[in-house]
Parts: C-alpha cells; structure tokens; sequence
C-alpha cells in the first residue's frame, strides 16, 4: 500500500528535489548571513528577486532573467561603503524592501493572471515546480555552493574579523562582495519555485538553530543542512497529508525549529544544574 510519502515523491518530485536544492544551499549561506549580522539582506535579496520576476512576466521574459537583474543590481548597491555614509546600510534596505513589495504587487495587480497565478508569483508555490524551475535551481544552487566551501575560509575571515583579515592578506571587501554575488544568484534563481518568504526563511532560521546547538564552523553548516532538508521534507509532506498551502507549511516547520531548539537546551541546563 502506497504510503503519503512515496505519494509525494511520485507525485511531485520537481517539488521535492527542489526544495531539497533551495533548502540545503540557503542554509548554507544562512549560516554566514547571521555571523555577519545582515539577516535583513536576506529578506531584501529575496523580496527585489520576487519583483523581477514580475517585472519579467510582464514584459514576456524569463523569470529567472527579470529576478537576476534586480537582484545583483542591489547587490552592487549593497556593495558601496556605508561605514562612511551619513545614511547607514539598513536604511536603503529598509526603503529597497518596501519598493520591491509594492511594486511587485502593483505590477500584478491589474494583470491578466489568474489569483492563483498571483499567488505562485508573489508567494512562490513550491509544489507547482516544472522541470525548467529545476534545471534553473540546480544548474546555479549547486555551483554557488561548491564557490561557497571552496572559499569558505577567506570569506570567514572577512566577515569574522576584518582586521585580522587584513593582516593575513585576505581583502575582506572582495570576499564580502563574492559571498553577496553568491547570495544574490541563489536568490535569483531560487525565487521563483520557492518565493521571497521561503527563502528568507531557509536563509534564518535552521541556521539560527544550528548556533544555537554546536560552535565550530563545519558542525553548524551540517547541521543547518540538515535541519533545513528535514524541515522542508516534513513540511512537504504535511502539506500532502493535510491538503495546507505548501511554502506557508514548511516555513512554519523551518520556523518551529528554533523554539524547540531553545526548549531543548533550557531543558539540558535543567538537568545539568540538578545532576
């Protein structure tokens, strides 16, 4: 007898190797995302990717084209020195994520699309995925990510600590700039199939989670792998089972990693003070 996961899997295998792709990379690059204390970056990249893809359906282009465009065009905004500027960084992503909201809805909302259609664009519609949304996810996912540990380590440091980074010989702006071009790509391509929440999501919270549990680099970046995957796998499944909206479902199962994350280390420090 057909279980509801093999359902799933033969049902939607776009969805689920999809979102393993999106789920695994994002954590990755979640991990360096909250050691460098840029999290609303992430909600920024992902919601200017979400408004290129509208911009691009509306012109008839390839979402991917319309996503990448906007998306590396406030990554190179991203990489001018505000240590220096009267208006700090934050503050142009504060106004760069309003503008891509708004316009993003705008865009679609005297258009011929369908509210479903709408929806998928605004929200992304994991289980909607084609085999082109994979071809796009993978054929960028995966060598962003092999750019990514390849590098890991000068990135590290240029995010650590800049001036022992300089002094090394590591110049931290160029590697800072590689790891947004990088986050800027898996974006792009991710938005689509995944949407802006999910993938803000997956940027935060298994990386959030796995920091909280473990302290050396390669321990976190595994674990936040894996929680991530886990996440989005239970919450496919969920959705499956229960007929729920399938990004909102595993973002609130990514989400709930943190909580019980925090639960289950108040309740280890009970046991140790009364051990």
């Amino acid at each position: 007898m057909n279980t509801p996961t093999l359902n799933l899997f033969a049902s939607f295998p776009h969805a689920v190797l999809a979102g393993v792709l999106v789920a695994a990379v994002c954590a990755l690059l979640g991990v360096f995302v909250i050691l460098k204390r840029v999290v609303f970056i992430g909600i920024t990249l992902a919601e200017t990717a979400a408004c290129g893809v509208a911009v691009a359906l509306m012109l008839n282009a390839p979402p991917f084209a319309g996503a990448l465009l906007l998306t590396l065009l406030t990554v190179g905004l991203l990489a001018v020195p505000f240590e220096n500027r009267r208006i700090p960084r934050d503050a142009v992503l504060g106004v760069l994520f309003v503008a891509a909201s708004s316009l993003g809805v705008l865009l679609v909302a005297h258009s011929g699309f369908g509210l479903q259609e709408v929806k998928a664009l605004l929200y992304g519609d994991l289980i909607l995925a084609t085999t082109d949304d994979l071809y796009v996810i993978g054929g960028v996912l995966i060598p962003a990510a092999v750019c990514l540990l390849l590098f890991i380590r000068p990135i590290l440091y240029a995010f650590v600590d800049r001036e022992a980074a300089t002094v090394l010989g590591v110049r931290p702006a160029r590697w800072e700039l590689l790891f947004f071009l990088l986050l800027g790509l898996v974006v792009a391509a991710a938005s689509k199939a995944a949407g802006a929440l999910m993938v803000f999501c997956h940027l935060i919270a298994p990386a959030a989670a796995a920091l909280l549990l473990v302290r050396r680099l390669w321990p976190v970046l595994i674990l936040a792998v894996a929680l991530a995957v886990a996440s989005t796998l239970s919450g496919l499944w969920l959705s499956f089972r229960c007929d729920w909206p399938t990004n909102q479902t595993v973002c609130l199962v990514a989400c709930a990693l943190l909580p019980v994350t925090g639960l289950a280390l108040g309740v280890r420090r009970l046991f140790r003070r009364h051990a």
